[in-house]
């Protein structure tokens, strides 16, 4: 079982996981790394600021690797070019830290996980986020001791304690330098590294080093325009290229008044570039920039053809733009070919886009996303689960934007409500309960009157809202059943039934609740949906087992069989876990126990933290019932450190609170007070990485 864990196990969020734009030899800043690591551990805020495309991430992520070892507690990094909406802000966070939910006071659940940690959190790109980062970052930094901030941005922060670098151009020959002080010059030394990609063989020498030193001086030695100009090799001669970087340049860029040299130079080598694409690799670049998480072949298919281009011309459109550097040159691996763009390219393609085509583009790209979301939801009775939801995480920073895309425009707002409550599965999965009732309350705002889309909007909004126990969950539930009586739509009305008995379940009203559930099965029954009977045999296996211990493993039982039948691996361990519960409160903990080893490393499969705790929960409990109390200990604190986490306690579940007290009770009796704090706390300070293995480790 171990071995198959860890190849269940996705790997741990780390600075290490860089997009393919980032992993090409680092070249130079000497000095600049210097300053950077001098710094560090003087002050608890440095940002690193400059203008775009003068690799401030780059030298971020380059020196969080080089210190790593100082910090205990690791390096994290936080992508922020793909977040747009500042109330994303702190879930990304959250998200890149592993504290998957974040409770009704995200930010006070974030300084929690925060409290003892050494670590270096990395912020990167937080120039169109800048209020809502300085606020965050003052409330990180107050509410901890050891925590270390590293941010990118084009300008500063602006929080009191902030140490500021600006981060300067490649340093860049000066007139009359010698062939090697060309050569050993920062912006030569890039220039002839991605020269060699090119060309193989390149080297600067006395023929073509007065040229190569015109042409870094030219670029102002910005790394992202030397780029752009050396892809240029592979057509054109050295002495050709700043012949026409020349030209380029004596251009006026297209930028506004008061812009900065600097800018103006890397602008007009995104002019230049963009001059030199061919009219179809022009168009493909303005429409691929939509995708804030990249893209594969696939999709670019899919939403990018249209109004001048075709669908067979994408795949050698795309290899244009990758010679090019426009696009990323991806490596293959075991998800597939992603293509992306740095986020300077990104944002000029944006501009690019003429207006008369992006309305077809929006809608395509919208109609493609919500298709995509019908196909991987993860309450889908359906092999491939794992695989679907993985896929689905891979697309979130797209689905992002087609959610904006949606609320941006009332006109689609129903449709983005749809895309947020299909969602609901994931955002649970995933932890990011908050997140998920944002885009809902977004979109409830705007689809008001009796639809089926408000209905289930409301739907999932009652049941996130349940998880975090917010008290609005009852007001949901009940706007959801009145609406859906009114609309008569039969399997619209089954789902509302169902949610009402969950609340119904979740108070305490076993009778009423169950009743419920009975009347929504026999409705879907009718209609054939097996996907609408799982979700309701395991919304009541699972919030009745406490009340109805009996009843429920029968639900369980029959939800088992029926994801034998259609090979859902992942929706059968979560109807087992839901055995598990029913038995463990019929007294039966040695079945219990085993339902909860079977499930653990499907939790860990999916990353779901809240699966994977209620795991620990009830492993702990069993582990108490054989006299296994400092292990039972150990296990409450893990637990413990999850609970926090996700902003909540298992005094606020009612499934949860009776056995959870009882546990504690009797493993401090066992141990006495002492001893099972030292265990406790020995389970608090077991890493997340490290959870699964040690709950499947005391097989016996």
């Amino acid at each position: 079982m171990k071995d198959r864990l860890q190849n269940l196990l996705p790997a741990a969020r780390q600075v290490a996981d860089l997009s393919p734009a980032f992993t090409s030899r680092f070249i130079g800043r000497r000095h600049e790394i210097s300053e950077v690591r001098r710094a560090l551990p003087k002050t608890r805020l440095l940002t690193l600021t400059g203008a775009g495309g003068v690799g401030k991430t780059r030298l971020a992520l380059h020196v969080s690797e080089l210190v790593r070892p100082k910090y205990r507690d690791g390096v994290r990094l936080v992508e922020l070019a793909m977040i747009e909406d500042e109330a994303l802000l702190v879930p990304a966070v959250a998200a890149a830290l592993g504290v998957r939910e974040t409770g009704p006071d995200p930010v006070a659940v974030v300084v929690e996980h925060l409290t003892d940690k050494r670590m270096l959190l990395v912020l990167d790109n937080c120039e169109h986020l800048l209020d809502a980062c300085a606020d965050l970052v003052h409330q990180l930094l107050r509410g901890t001791t050891w925590l270390r901030i590293l941010a990118t941005s084009r300008q500063s922060l602006g929080v009191y304690g902030e140490q500021v670098l600006a981060v300067p151009s490649l340093r860049f020959p000066a007139p009359g330098d010698s062939t090697r002080d060309i050569a050993r010059s920062d912006a030569v030394r890039l220039f002839e590294a991605r020269a060699a990609t090119i060309r193989p063989g390149f080297l600067i020498d006395g023929d073509n080093a007065p040229a190569v030193a015109r042409l870094a001086q030219r670029l102002d030695g910005i790394p992202l325009a030397i780029e752009l100009a050396a892809v240029r090799l592979r057509t054109t001669p050295v002495e050709d290229l700043v012949n026409e970087l020349d030209e380029c340049l004596e251009r006026p860029a297209e930028v506004g008044p008061g812009t900065l040299p600097r800018h103006q130079t890397l602008r007009a080598t995104m002019d230049w570039s963009y001059g030199l694409c061919s009219p179809g690799e022009r168009r493909l670049w303005e429409r691929l920039s939509m995708f804030a998480g990249g893209a594969d072949l696939e999709t670019a298919e899919a939403v990018c053809p249209g109004q001048g281009l075709a669908r067979e011309d994408v795949l050698d459109l795309m290899a244009g733009l990758v010679d090019k550097s426009i696009l990323s040159r991806p490596e293959p691996n075991g998800t597939g070919i992603r293509y992306s763009m740095l986020e300077t390219i990104r944002a000029y393609g944006r501009e690019r886009l003429p207006a008369e085509h992006e309305h077809g583009l929006r809608r395509r790209y919208i109609d493609h996303y919500n298709r995509l979301i019908g196909r991987l939801r993860v309450d889908r009775i359906a092999p491939d689960q794992v695989d679907s939801h993985l896929r689905l995480n891979r697309e979130m920073a797209n689905v992002r934007v087609a959610l904006d895309l949606c609320f941006d425009d009332s006109g689609d707002a129903p449709i983005g409500l749809e895309i947020a409550s299909a969602l609901w599965g994931d955002w649970l999965v995933g932890g990011a309960l908050s997140e998920g009732r944002h885009w809902l309350r977004r979109g409830l705002a705007l689809v008001d009157g009796p639809s089926v889309a408000r209905v289930m909007g409301l739907w999932a909004n009652g049941l996130l809202a349940l998880y975090q126990g917010d008290p609005v969950a009852r007001p949901s539930i009940d706007e959801c059943l009145a609406l859906a009586l009114r609309l008569g739509d039969e399997p619209t009305l089954a789902s509302a039934i169902q949610m009402s008995g969950v609340g119904a379940l979740t108070a305490g009203d076993a009778e009423g609740g169950l009743a419920l559930m009975e009347e929504a099965l026999a409705r879907q029954r009718a209609t054939g949906d097996v996907h609408a009977v799982g979700l309701t045999l395991y919304f009541s296996a699972l919030f009745a087992s406490a009340l109805r211990p009996a009843r429920a493993a029968a639900y369980g039982e029959e939800l088992v069989r029926i994801c034998e039948a259609h090979d859902a691996a992942l929706y059968r361990a979560y109807a087992l876990y839901a055995v598990g519960m029913a038995r463990w409160e019929q007294g039966e903990w040695r079945q219990a126990e085993a339902k909860m080893r079977e499930v653990a490393a499907y939790y860990g499969a999916v990353d779901d933290r809240w699966g994977l705790l209620q795991c620990l929960e009830v492993m702990a409990w069993t582990a108490g019932a054989r006299g296994r109390h400092e292990r039972a200990a150990r296990l409450l604190g893990i637990a413990h450190h999850l609970w926090l986490t996700f902003g909540t306690s298992p005094s606020r579940l009612r499934i949860q609170a009776r056995s959870h007290e009882e546990c504690v009770e009797r493993a401090r009796r066992a141990l006495g007070a002492k001893a099972y704090t030292a265990a406790y706390r020995d389970g608090t300070r077991l890493g997340v990485s490290r959870v699964v293995a040690y709950a499947l480790e005391d097989e016996e």
